[in-house]
């Protein structure tokens, strides 16, 4: 597990505030942290900054399967 320390954490500004989002960090080198923002304890998922920009662009091109 990478070391979050530091983390800044965000969520979207299209979430609403009815406890169904996400959060993410993009502050630390190296690392892209994601989490449930009901669960901030709870287990992150990673990524490297590269994965990231590819999953952001292809939910903006609607190109994930549902």
């Amino acid at each position: 597990m990478p070391d979050l320390t530091g983390a800044v954490w965000r969520k979207s500004t299209r979430s609403n505030n009815g406890g169904e989002c996400v959060e993410v960090t993009d502050n630390l080198p190296g690392i892209v942290g994601l989490r449930d923002s009901k669960d901030p304890s709870g287990p992150v998922l990673t990524f490297s900054p590269a994965a990231w920009a590819t999953f952001v662009l292809a939910a903006k091109a609607s190109t994930l399967s549902h």
